[in-house]
């Protein structure tokens, strides 16, 4: 069910009304309301993968109750191996099989040995990378004792299946979200009138920013041996943009409808494109999986390497980005796209660096200073490069996209189909973020913006943004990040 469609428009409410009106007085009906429209949620794609969730909680669930009354760490240790491996066989198996298939193949080929192997016919189930890392998260946290393993099944069930963030995050931390299923919910007029001003910024960012420049950055790309360097510039920015608008768009629309119930969860986006720095970039970009990633892999691996020697960071921050490239789909493009943005990175890794950048940009100010207006330029056009890897089908695609950007073309005026409408694209674009500029010490750009003023003006933004969403609409896409 897609946030943007009709189905979740009439779904919404009637959850709304059943959880606050009809289950209001019993906290465990209220949580397996939650767990049961979760289910109807995810089994509107396919109801056959609603058993993935459930045996992932099933197992989660034991696991934890059993990690609590074991003493022996040896046990311990078993217990928390067979989450892990059973966790990730499934995701492994679900995304990754033909991928590792083909290249066993490959690589066997290249040595001059066939073997015959059929690829199988899989379909991926939506989120699972998202939903597995939650549950991890859970079982690792009872493991090292920093969480108490729950006793209510429906509560963790919920935890787990959460409809607002389970297809495409935050990916919650059990220690953020599960304890707020233990508490009774009250409804909170400001929390829930905040959470609709954050699902309308959402879902102006998917419908109008995303939408539009998917469409542009689609016709490029899916024509690229007809296009010359500029144009392929243009669809890199116009992806940029796109992939901006579509995921954070997913993950306001997601905090704002989690408001609604009384939850909070966690920021997932804090305005990356202004950026001055890639260590910047992925302390604002997909927070939840940066944050994940560097507490339960890059912080243990560092505490292995007793010495504190510069090449052992190193060796990590390449593990580290190869991993997140892999986790976003089984293809080379998406690994090497890891390694760019390691290299990216490394230059952020002495101590000076590090703490540089660790504010908001240009703070109290208008504008920027010249130094951080140039960073950002600089970061935010080699993250464009970088989107060639993201983007691209394949290898070759992508290397005939860069054979054609270094070429004398790149100096060419761009000129393909539909460029009125890419132009009014590029306007709405560079209004959504001066808006996101003027927005960017809080949590979501129009949290604060009229605020202060009288109702009727204060009204008259929120029908603009409705009526720009409505006027300005591009073609329905579906969320790029449903695929990972």
């Amino acid at each position: 069910m897609l946030f943007n469609s009709i189905d979740f428009a009439i779904f919404l409410p009637i959850v709304i009304i059943l959880y606050w009106f009809v289950f209001n007085k019993d906290l465990k009906f209220q949580n397996f309301l939650i767990v049961v429209s979760s289910y109807v949620f995810y089994g509107w794609w396919d109801w056959r993968f609603i058993c993935l969730i459930i045996f992932s909680t099933i197992i989660d669930y034991s696991i934890g109750l059993k990690l609590k009354s074991e003493e022996k760490q040896a046990k311990r240790k078993a217990l928390l191996w067979t989450s892990i491996l059973l966790n990730l066989g499934f995701l492994g198996f679900f995304k990754y099989y033909n991928f590792f298939l083909d290249n066993f193949i490959s690589a066997f080929s290249f040595f001059g040995a066939e073997i015959q192997a059929n690829s199988l016919n899989i379909i991926l189930p939506v989120g699972i990378s998202f939903y597995t890392f939650q549950t991890l998260s859970y079982t690792i946290d009872v493991y090292k004792r920093k969480l108490e393993p729950t006793k209510d099944f429906v509560a963790f069930s919920a935890f787990v299946s959460f409809f607002p963030q389970l297809v495409a995050g935050p990916i919650e931390r059990a220690t953020n979200l599960l304890p707020q299923f233990y508490n009774k919910r009250t409804f909170d007029y400001a929390k829930a009138v905040d959470g609709m001003r954050q699902i309308l910024w959402g879902l102006f960012k998917k419908i109008v920013i995303a939408d539009n420049c998917a469409m542009f950055a689609n016709q490029i790309f899916n024509n690229s041996e007809n296009m010359n360097g500029s144009i392929l510039i243009v669809g890199a920015v116009f992806f940029t943009f796109q992939i901006y608008g579509d995921f954070s768009g997913y993950s306001d629309i997601a905090i704002g409808t989690a408001r609604l119930f009384g939850y909070n969860l966690t920021q997932n986006f804090a305005f990356p494109y202004f950026s001055r720095d890639f260590a910047e970039f992925w302390r604002k970009w997909h927070m939840s999986l940066t944050n994940w990633f560097r507490d339960y892999l890059f912080i243990p691996m560092v505490k292995l390497n007793k010495n504190r020697k510069t090449t052992w960071k190193i060796i990590i921050i390449f593990i580290q980005f190869i991993i997140i490239g892999f986790w976003h789909g089984a293809n080379w493009t998406f690994i090497l796209w890891g390694i760019i943005h390691a290299m990216f990175f490394l230059p952020t890794i002495h101590k000076k660096e590090k703490q540089k950048n660790l504010g908001i940009i240009a703070k109290g100010r208008i504008l920027p200073s010249l130094k951080d207006a140039l960073n950002v330029g600089v970061t935010f056009s080699l993250l464009v490069l970088s989107m060639y890897f993201f983007r691209c089908e394949d290898l070759n695609h992508t290397l005939s996209c860069f054979s054609e950007i270094f070429s004398v073309s790149l100096f060419s005026i761009p000129q393909f189909d539909g460029m009125k409408k890419a132009l009014l694209t590029i306007i709405l674009t560079f209004i959504f973020f001066t808006v996101e500029w003027f927005g960017r010490e809080n949590k979501y750009a129009i949290e604060k913006l009229g605020l202060n003023w009288k109702r009727p003006a204060r009204l008259s933004l929120y029908y603009i943004i409705i009526v720009a969403i409505f006027v300005f609409r591009g073609t329905t896409q579906n969320f790029i990040y449903f695929q990972f």
